[in-house]
């Protein structure tokens, strides 16, 4: 059998987690990773990385209630992805989800199809919205910015094709791009490309 490690969170800085690590104390978890942090996804939850990190084959990851874990259906349905690429299983103290069992391994495929109807509905009702938007003049669409102009501010301060791309939010092949056109002047350069 693998390690037992808890995961515990708390959305405002004025909760106490102390509930939360006594009950992963007694579920017998080797260690709990704690956070005070709110947010609907895992993104900037650190302990969270960390626990998801260093879980190997046979561990198990114990949490007191679901949405102490995750704050979407898509966002646990992610996590437990996660887990399963390593063999680590989730357990819920409060909850009876265990996907270390059969009916455990059930219930994150119906988890997948929850996250998948989730994101359709999500989706089209941000339509629904644009075309509202559309209909009374209100939409204009994302502002573009001129790639070129951005690659040129960022690589003039020393920095890097990846770190380039990274701070765009754009491919590191279209970083390279940009670099030759703008060393090959103006009149090779292609349309500018919008970045969010």
């Amino acid at each position: 059998m693998g390690k037992r490690f808890g995961y515990g969170r708390v959305s405002a800085t004025d909760q106490d987690l102390s509930i939360q690590s006594e009950a992963l104390e007694r579920a017998g978890c080797i260690a709990s990773f704690l956070e005070k942090k709110s947010g609907t996804t895992t993104e900037g939850r650190e302990e969270l990385r960390k626990v998801l990190s260093i879980l190997g084959e046979g561990d198990e990851l114990v949490v007191v209630r679901l949405d102490r874990l995750a704050r979407s259906v898509a966002d646990l349905a992610d996590i437990v992805r996660q887990m399963e690429k390593k063999s680590a299983s989730l357990r819920c103290i409060e909850q009876p989800v265990d996907t270390g069992s059969a009916a455990g391994r059930a219930f994150v495929g119906m988890l997948a199809v929850f996250a998948e109807f989730e994101t359709g509905l999500r989706r089209e009702r941000q339509m629904e919205g644009i075309a509202k938007a559309k209909r009374e003049g209100k939409y204009k669409g994302r502002r573009r910015l001129s790639v070129s102009d951005e690659v040129t501010r960022l690589a003039a301060d020393g920095n890097g094709p990846t770190a380039i791309a990274k701070e765009l939010g754009i491919g590191v092949a279209t970083v390279h791009r940009r670099l030759n056109e703008i060393r090959r002047g103006p009149q090779n350069a292609v349309h500018p490309v919008a970045i969010l």
